[in-house]
């Protein structure tokens, strides 16, 4: 009993930090929310969502997720990627039912996390407007980032794509390596390996990164940056 409610305690604490509306529940919601959390495990390459899963919310506790779409050829597109503290909102259903996301979500590294069903958060939304309005705004900003990568896609020049990338990771790992191969972070940016590893090579030879197989190695964030303007 005294570690089930040590584990409330410290779930009522994140989900104080991540749901602004948490403070506006009464008890028995709060216990409702909390009773129907279910804390769960997955080991890389795995996947934990696709388009017929009912979804829900998760909070990564640790490890990472990539979120992606497959097109009719095979090709994958990286949408985003959630990492340690991340939450993500898994189906539109929250918001809309008319709505929905044909995507599915692998374990990108072994990853730990917090699940709501879909069900209880949609009697949350259903019952508080500020909890729908949360959601609401929390999926905008979700689309928004989305349309961000489409327009990169389509708009932006390959050298300058790639600068925002490498940038955001290292900013995200707090290092100044980027521990990918060329394949992944293709991946990850929608490309193709070929051109990510002639735009580094580039890069190199500017001397502006350094290749090896740890990974790539900025070795100028003045200039990277510039290429980001």
């Amino acid at each position: 009993m005294g570690d089930n409610f040590m584990d409330k305690q410290i779930l009522s604490s994140i989900y104080h930090q991540k749901f602004p509306f948490w403070d506006s529940l009464n008890e028995a919601d709060k216990e409702y929310i909390l009773n129907n959390t279910a804390i769960k495990t997955c080991s890389k390459a795995k996947t934990i969502y696709d388009s017929s899963d009912d979804g829900g919310v998760i909070i990564i506790k640790n490890g990472s997720l990539r979120m992606y779409m497959i097109s009719e050829d095979g090709k994958e597109l990286t949408l985003m990627r959630i990492h340690k503290d991340d939450m993500c909102i898994l189906s539109a259903s929250c918001i809309n039912e008319s709505i929905s996301f044909d995507v599915f979500i692998d374990v990108e590294e072994d990853v730990e996390y917090y699940f709501i069903n879909n069900q209880t958060f949609n009697n949350i939304n259903n019952k508080y407007s500020v909890a729908r309005i949360f959601a609401l705004e929390t999926t905008i900003e979700c689309i928004s980032d989305m349309i961000w990568l489409i327009q990169q896609i389509l708009f932006m020049s390959m050298d300058k794509r790639l600068a925002i990338f490498l940038l955001d990771e290292i900013s995200r790992t707090n290092t100044d390596t980027v521990m990918l191969t060329h394949s992944l972070i293709a991946k990850y940016m929608g490309s193709a390996r070929e051109v990510v590893s002639r735009m580094l090579k580039y890069f190199e030879n500017e001397g502006i990164v350094e290749l090896s197989r740890r990974g790539v190695k900025i070795c100028d964030k003045k200039r990277l940056r510039e290429l980001t303007i």
